[in-house]
């Protein structure tokens, strides 16, 4: 199975022969499972050459680059053959056509709405007026006719959410009181700025293996120098994967307040509290659960992928789009 490589160490990433190897400061070396890896993730400061890229290639592994506080910054992709002219040209024309553009826009909304009320519902007594609220705000995306006003709702059930946090996180853990991104100014707010970068970095990572293009979006506006269609994509999965999993590493005390570091303002995971995060998230992302309309086990990594591909059968008319809600 393939599998995700964390490097967190200053050091050089290079190839032996047709071996990837990694070494750190002090000159010792180990080898890297290039045949068995998935994408290789690189925190600390690393150095690598072309002969190394040259590998990656031969593998099709991605290498993801994080920066200092570990927000994603970039991706080298092996060249990518999984292209489809056809399949460009109408998930271009959803995205001009202001009715499909819409509908698309509206869908990855619904499936967050769903899955923020979801682990509301999950985190016990008193919050049945948040999920009414909620429930009452998303049920305008029905009358929006443009995708900003689609925007608006989704801020505005995000919001309830946010605000329902204080009750979803145990007493005594981190207190809570806005969501702040740049920079994130405590504690729990660096932890789900750090793990919607890592969701983000998993669906461009799914999305590389299929043929759409990661620049056209439909809810979030395409532009320069990011992949938007992750943005969309990611609305779904930050509820269903991210937030979980981030309540059940700070309610059960996994993750502390002594797993931060404070660098001139700017509140972030230290390497251990990183190092705990992803060994979490991992394992959640290999985890597999029965798909009901497949009747087999996938992981939920596969599960993005198979987001991306019912977008591919949406454009070419195969079938129509419906996001994932977890019926569980």
């Amino acid at each position: 199975m393939s599998r995700d490589v964390f490097i967190f160490s200053t050091g050089k990433l290079h190839r032996k022969h047709n071996t990837l190897y990694f070494t750190d400061e002090e000159g010792k070396s180990r080898p890297l499972p290039v045949e068995q890896a998935e994408s290789i993730h690189l925190f600390g400061q690393v150095d690598f050459n072309t002969s190394l890229l040259h590998i990656l290639t031969q593998h099709d592994v991605r290498l993801h680059i994080y920066n200092y506080y570990g927000y994603y910054d970039g991706t080298y992709y092996p060249r990518n053959s999984r292209v489809s002219g056809y399949t460009t040209v109408q998930q271009s024309a959803h995205y001009l056509d202001v009715e499909k553009r819409l509908y698309l826009a509206k869908a990855f909304i619904y499936s967050a709405v769903h899955h923020m009320q979801r682990n509301m519902r999950k985190a016990g007594t008193g919050l049945q007026t948040h999920i009414d609220t909620m429930a009452s705000r998303a049920a305008l995306l029905e009358e929006a006719s443009s995708v900003p006003a689609v925007m608006g709702i989704e801020g505005q059930c995000r919001q309830i959410y946010y605000d329902a946090f204080p009750l979803m996180i145990r007493e005594g853990t981190f207190s809570w009181e806005y969501r702040s991104k740049r920079p994130p100014h405590d504690p729990l707010n660096a932890l789900i700025s750090f793990g919607n970068s890592m969701m983000y970095t998993s669906i461009v990572s799914e999305i590389y293996k299929t043929m759409l293009d990661p620049t056209i979006s439909f809810l979030h506006e395409p532009s320069s120098k990011r992949f938007s269609l992750s943005l969309d994509l990611a609305e779904i999965f930050k509820p269903l994967l991210v937030d979980p999993l981030i309540f059940n590493l700070v309610n059960n005390r996994r993750i502390q307040k002594k797993h931060f570091s404070n660098q001139e303002g700017i509140i972030h995971l230290n390497e251990e509290g990183k190092k705990i995060f992803l060994a979490a998230y991992d394992e959640k992302m290999k985890s597999t659960f029965k798909h009901r309309k497949l009747k087999r086990n996938v992981s939920y990594r596969y599960l993005v992928r198979l987001e991306a591909y019912k977008l591919i059968k949406h454009y070419i008319g195969d079938e129509t789009y419906k996001p994932f809600k977890a019926w569980w």
